[in-house]
């Protein structure tokens, strides 16, 4: 964990023009959104792997919008001058990265790689989307930043586990050999509006099913748990660190920890439909607890989640009945 970096005058959103990478996907067309909003140029870069257009669609005629169409995992350049690039490009479900574990190490490994190759030749300060994941199934709780993590490496979450362990070391070798300006954001569970509804994550998933009047499907007992944040909250996060004086990594999230069964329960509330749970088997290397300790970035951005799991999903709901 990197404190404050000597020298860093900090970065200022309005106008500058700011390349995000996995833009049609949840987290990054929310970013996108926000940055914006702010008064940044934008430049998204998506491959549509798991991406959505409609993610973006409302945004096909704005003046400070421009898509790019490309695999990051290949050479990609970006005409004119760049102020910042965010690395959000990855499957990031476990249905995704299950089905596609090849393409989840390569964006992680040779897409941050150009990338970072990307920041270094525009003279831009990089942001990495890194994950919880890095963490693994913690023998500590909650889990704070100098925690090394316990992961199986050859599992089948590893593809995904390790490509953003490989990222972080990356950009920190990237940092220490080229003086980059890096952030490194731990990203733990996020929710909201536009997630795919099959995309195979608890909140989606219940609330698909819920609204269908479906027993929702909850792995091995239910006991397990997981810290989950909306998504509004994260970006609010994710901007603090990337226009703050610190490197990371940094763990952003929310610290209410709940149990899948009470997830169950707190998403049929939000439904009004009460189907019940079914349990089903635990997938492997599935992790037991899952909460940040978020601290660092309340120290250092004064920031912390402040939407509750019941409002959120009150708001996700509202949004997928729209849709």
């Amino acid at each position: 964990m990197t404190d404050h970096m000597e020298g860093d005058p900090g970065f200022r959103l309005a106008d500058a023009r700011v390349v995000v990478t996995g833009a049609a996907g949840f987290l990054g067309s929310h970013l996108c959104d926000t940055l914006l909003r702010e008064g940044a140029v934008v430049v998204g870069v998506d491959n549509f792997l798991t991406g959505e257009a409609d993610n973006l669609g409302h945004l096909g005629d704005h003046e400070r919008f421009s898509l790019v169409e490309h695999d990051v995992t290949t050479y990609v350049e970006i005409p004119g001058e760049v102020d910042a690039v965010l690395h959000f490009a990855s499957p990031a479900s476990p249905i995704d990265y299950l089905e596609l574990p090849i393409q989840t190490m390569k964006v992680g490994a040779l897409g941050t790689h150009n990338m970072l190759g990307l920041a270094k030749d525009k003279g831009a300060r990089f942001m990495l989307a890194s994950t919880s994941e890095v963490y693994g199934d913690p023998e500590i709780h909650p889990q704070p930043e100098t925690y090394w993590g316990n992961v199986n490496p050859i599992g089948p979450r590893g593809v995904y586990d390790e490509a953003k362990r490989f990222a972080e070391a990356l950009a920190f070798a990237y940092h220490g050999a080229h003086g980059i300006a890096i952030r490194v954001a731990r990203i733990f569970n996020t929710y909201g509006p536009r997630m795919r509804m099959h995309d195979g994550r608890a909140v989606p998933t219940f609330i698909r099913q819920a609204m269908a009047g479906e027993p929702l499907t909850v792995h091995g007992d239910g006991s397990q748990t997981r810290s989950l944040c909306y998504v509004d909250d994260l970006v609010a996060g994710l901007l603090g660190l990337l226009c703050g004086r610190v490197t990371g990594p940094m763990n952003l999230g929310s610290p209410h920890e709940v149990t899948m069964l009470e997830l169950a329960e707190a998403v049929q509330d939000a439904v009004g439909r009460h189907p019940g749970v079914q349990l089903s088997r635990r997938p492997v290397d599935d992790p037991q607890m899952r909460r940040p300790d978020t601290s660092f970035a309340h120290r250092e951005l004064g920031w912390e989640a402040g939407i509750d799991l019941r409002e959120g999903l009150a708001r996700t709901v509202a949004w997928y009945r729209a849709a």
